[in-house]
């Protein structure tokens, strides 16, 4: 009898996303001709990733800032939807289910903002915040939102007794855990955290990581961990994924990617982690800046800032091939016998 084949929680197929696409007029082909407009300019945020996340899995996403991660995340998560490709729920496109299946199965994926100032509505209490949705979808009546919400801001680590206040009673560590307690409230099996502690003191950090952990083990969750910071994503994450100008360059076990990187960039961005016994090393910048995604470079996107690029490298696009068991990258490099 054969094993039962798991289908990812989450799956992501050749997914892209496109900011500024407009439609147009019958005539402004005329008018772009006589220079009387411009084409719209279009930014490829997100270009034709596919990644899948199993049940249970914590995956960290890494990359500099204006690479897609957080869109990519948001399209995960459902607020955003993709200009092309599909994002699969346990197996199943949710443009193809019924309504109300497709919005049962949305509220099981959930977003943890960067930023516990803006992500809180400042006119409503707390009990409002984390009570309204599982009160909207009747997981809980009307008489019963007290208690419940009680237990969900207990179980993110604040007093029950502070669900009548207002968000700017809170310091910033606070306001995060009742983002948490907002996203518990409708029983998730998975949370996209972007950059869920970055704003926060580094004493701060700690805490509401080792929460994130302790929920992990209570509740089952699955993660995708959207952070600039290595060292948390090593600490984190089962699995890492590198993320560049919209492309994903290299995937591989947590263990893996700190110890074997294989893309050039991967390479560059953990040779510049401070390390207490390079206390005399003179640390420097990836040579070069992120291209504008308004105007992305041929081929290989990073190849005006590595070190190896070669003429290949500016003409044709790597593919994500292994190079490993469950490691991939996308480079050239190794493709040279």
């Amino acid at each position: 009898m054969t094993d039962e084949i798991k289908v990812p929680l989450m799956q992501v197929r050749h997914v892209s996303k496109t900011f500024g696409q407009v439609n147009e007029g019958i005539l402004d082909p005329w008018l772009q001709k006589l220079r009387l407009t411009r084409p719209a300019a279009l930014t490829r945020a997100v270009d034709d990733v596919s990644l899948d996340i199993a049940k249970g899995e914590v995956v960290g996403l890494v990359g500099e800032s204006g690479c897609g991660k957080s869109t990519l995340g948001r399209m995960v998560a459902g607020i955003m939807e993709p200009t092309a490709g599909q994002v699969l729920v346990n197996g199943q496109d949710l443009k193809t289910l019924p309504r109300h299946e497709a919005e049962a199965a949305r509220l099981k994926i959930q977003m943890i903002f960067q930023d516990p100032y803006a992500s809180l509505n400042p006119r409503m209490r707390v009990r409002d915040i984390v009570g309204e949705s599982p009160r909207l979808h009747n997981m809980i009546s009307a008489q019963d939102v007290d208690q419940y919400v009680s237990e969900q801001l207990e179980r993110a680590g604040l007093s029950a007794s502070l669900r009548n206040r207002f968000p700017h009673q809170f310091s910033g560590g606070q306001r995060q855990r009742i983002g948490i307690a907002r996203a518990l409230a409708v029983a998730p099996d998975m949370l996209v955290c972007d950059e869920a502690v970055a704003a926060l003191d580094v004493s701060i950090q700690a805490q509401i990581l080792n929460l994130f952990m302790q929920l992990r083990a209570q509740l089952g969750l699955t993660y995708l961990f959207i952070s600039h910071d290595l060292g948390v994503v090593e600490h984190l994450s089962d699995r890492v994924v590198i993320m560049y100008l919209g492309r994903i360059v290299e995937q591989a076990p947590v263990s893996d990617i700190f110890s074997k990187p294989n893309h050039p960039y991967t390479q560059a961005l953990l040779a510049e982690i401070p390390k207490m016994r390079d206390r005399k090393k003179v640390f420097s910048m990836i040579k070069g800046e992120i291209p504008s995604p308004l105007n992305p470079p041929t081929g290989c996107h990073f190849h005006p800032r590595c070190p190896h690029a070669m003429p290949r490298c500016r003409t044709e696009v790597p593919l994500l091939k292994t190079v490993a068991g469950g490691h991939l990258s996308a480079c050239h490099l190794n493709d040279q016998t």
